[in-house]
């Protein structure tokens, strides 16, 4: 099963014309991929293209137009590659097959259909608390910095974080920032606060701090009370693993 994490992208070059037995080769490989088991893979048809020919197809020919260059592409795990790159050499008799090193950054899958409510499950254990201070106003980049630490926390598969917003406040350099009817400060108080084990901690921490330009990092113990719905038993125990 694919998941995050180094992988192998595989694309194929053909013609949408080629056949293998007595079918369009493009949906023999993925009628092949698909009963491989392999997560998914997407067929695209060019609107104009040449090969070692060097003859142009284009659909304003309509000739060429049957020779259109189809481009196939799936991402899985090197073995799964390794499993079907053998029948994959052996189909595709005129063309060209591409394998690079890539790696899944995220895999996500909905559902197919909504879940049963389950009874509520308690998770109890320590863990590590991060609060992060900054202003309202701070950057990272071209956009405010308490939203690119979301995403890139978010990007690391931290169980989650918070952000508040002050009303009132000051900071090291004794400078108020206030919000009220009459002044509206554009640069309040801003907090990020995120629970997860101690070394995701010290990894998210590691990352912010990059970041970072005038803030404080808090680090703290945690007691952790979490109350969950019941799931399968490989996501529960992710879940209790997650505070031991």
């Amino acid at each position: 099963m694919l998941t995050k994490g180094p992988a192998k992208k595989v694309t194929i070059f053909l013609n949408e014309d080629t056949q293998h037995h007595m079918t369009a080769l493009h949906d023999a490989i993925m009628t092949f991929l698909m009963h491989k088991g392999v997560s998914g893979a997407t067929a695209t048809r060019a609107f104009s293209g040449f090969g070692i020919h060097h003859t142009l197809h284009t659909p304003k020919i309509e000739v060429l137009a049957e020779h259109l260059p189809v481009r196939i592409e799936f991402v899985e795990t090197p073995e799964k590659v390794e499993e079907v790159l053998p029948t994959l050499y052996e189909m595709v008799s005129d063309g060209l097959i591409e394998v690079q090193d890539t790696t899944v950054v995220k895999h996500a899958r909905k559902s197919p259909r909504p879940e049963p409510k389950l009874p509520h499950q308690r998770v109890q254990g320590q863990a590590k608390l991060l609060r992060v201070f900054l202003g309202e106003a701070d950057r990272h980049y071209d956009e405010p910095l308490y939203d690119a630490i979301v995403k890139k926390l978010r990007m690391m598969d931290i169980a989650g974080a918070t952000v508040y917003r002050g009303i009132l406040g000051y900071g090291a350099k004794g400078h108020q920032h206030k919000k009220s009817f009459l002044h509206v400060s554009r640069d309040l108080p801003v907090m990020v606060t995120v629970i997860d084990t101690a070394e995701k901690i010290a990894a998210a921490a590691e990352a912010i701090e990059g970041m970072l330009e005038d803030g404080l990092i808090v680090i703290s113990d945690a007691e952790v009370v979490r109350l969950v719905r019941s799931r399968p038993h490989m996501e529960a125990s992710d879940a209790a693993d997650r505070t031991r």
